[in-house]
């Protein structure tokens, strides 16, 4: 009975010496476009912040390709493509 007592004792004196750190709620030191796990509430909004990072810089490169494709159209006096352009401009950049 006593050595039981003596090592339970040992055993919570080896877990209290023991530091447990609970893992960062996200990946804090990578970008959005790379984090992949997110854990807690606080990851949960991480996520959701990410998320809609993402969907506005999906937005923000295609409106820029297509700015740089209009202009390329224009030189090449391609009205097709000028059309074509000027709509996607017009569904994926902010006024």
């Amino acid at each position: 009975m006593k050595k039981q007592g003596l090592f339970i004792g040992l055993c919570l004196v080896t877990l209290a010496g023991c530091q447990v750190s609970q893992p960062a709620p996200y990946e804090q030191d990578k970008a959005p476009e790379e984090r992949q796990e997110y854990s807690g509430v606080e990851g949960l909004a991480q996520a959701q912040r990410d998320q809609v990072y993402l969907m506005d810089k999906e937005l923000r490169d295609k409106c820029r390709n297509a700015k740089v494709d209009l202009a390329v159209a224009q030189g090449d006096k391609n009205d097709q493509e000028i059309a074509r352009q000027t709509d996607i401009i017009k569904q994926t950049c902010r006024q």
